[in-house]
């Protein structure tokens, strides 16, 4: 076997947990090659891999319903010839993408994302609270069932010995990012409380606070925060994901929601801080090689966890889970990460 067409079309922080394993496929199998398909705003999480070919793929417009997976099944097989696929979604579009592999006698293999258990995880009345197989072990058992064994070995995408060059020019002090937003009301710590964690930490001699976030709303939120403080700078909307990655590469440590940072962070090997509500590690997505040490949540509600993703109303109405951590309490696990 020499050449892999993967399959993971979102979401950023599903397609950051592929890094991992690609990178360790392709260093444990040194003859394969690997091509890569996925949003293409996604290219910079990749860094450098050798042997690895990644295609932007616009599902919006070119690919986009039926018609657009034909499509571009037709022009990965005009540039590439593909021993197998292994599809690490395991959605409508990547099930017509693999199935015509498949017929045209390409060897297919793709992800067992354990929707039962974490129906069960999540259960109202029945709640089986107990750690499941994480993303990253279940992209491996994918590959697995291609004959390409693998053990995650990773690191950082950043070299040591040339790591990437920040935008924000030479570090000075502790660098804290924050990245206090995520997709669903569920996983987002108030954000009044999330200033003030912001407020204590530029407080600290020597701690440089920088923001994380996108789109108009997150900027302006994030904007305000800054001028507050000579201490609190907003990178918000301002670089490409290639310099968010270098900036991340330099922060002493990182705090955010249960949301794609915590996964960009794990790519460069940046410590994070996590806040979790109506989410939970148990369900598999906490960031690869992070310590378990530095979660944050409210371990003594019942109703948690609520929700695979966070996208349902709360159970309560008043989202005790999110609004019952202290700010202190993040402060206290930032600290703690800076004087290791």
């Amino acid at each position: 076997m020499s050449n892999v067409l993967v399959i993971r079309l979102s979401a950023m922080g599903d397609v950051a947990m592929t890094v991992p394993v690609v990178a360790s496929v392709l260093q444990q199998h040194p003859d394969l090659h690997i091509t890569l398909i996925s949003n293409p705003r996604f290219e910079a999480m990749f860094g450098n891999l050798e042997r690895f070919t990644f295609v932007g793929v616009d599902t919006k417009v070119k690919y986009h319903g039926l018609a657009g997976i034909f499509r571009l099944f037709r022009d990965l097989r005009k540039t590439n010839r593909f021993d197998a696929v292994a599809d690490l979604h395991d959605v409508l579009r990547s099930m017509v993408l693999r199935t015509l592999f498949r017929l045209s006698g390409v060897k297919v293999s793709h992800i067992n994302k354990g929707r039962a258990e974490k129906r069960a995880l999540v259960s109202a009345s029945h709640k089986q609270l107990h750690q499941l197989q994480t993303s990253v072990s279940r992209y491996c058992e994918v590959f697995g069932r291609l004959g390409l064994s693998v053990i995650p070995h990773f690191t950082s995408i950043c070299s040591k010995e040339h790591p990437p060059v920040s935008p924000l020019g030479a570090k000075q002090g502790q660098w804290v990012g924050v990245a206090p937003f995520a997709q669903h009301k569920g996983k987002i710590y108030p954000l009044d409380k999330m200033e003030q964690v912001v407020r204590r930490l530029a407080e600290r001699s020597g701690v440089r606070v920088l923001l994380f976030g996108g789109g108009p709303k997150e900027v302006a939120v994030l904007e305000g925060w800054a001028a507050a403080s000579e201490s609190v700078t907003s990178v918000a909307g301002k670089y490409p994901l290639c310099d968010e990655l270098a900036i991340l590469n330099l922060c002493d440590v990182l705090v955010s929601m249960d949301s794609a940072n915590m996964h960009l962070a794990s790519l460069v090997a940046t410590p994070v801080v996590s806040v979790w509500g109506a989410t939970h590690p148990f369900a598999g997505f906490y960031g690869y090689g992070q310590n378990t040490e530095n979660i944050v949540q409210c371990a003594d509600l019942d109703c948690r966890p609520c929700s695979i993703y966070g996208n349902k109303p709360c159970l309560r109405g008043d989202y005790a889970c999110l609004n019952g951590i202290e700010p202190d309490r993040i402060v206290d696990k930032v600290m703690r990460v800076l004087s290791d």
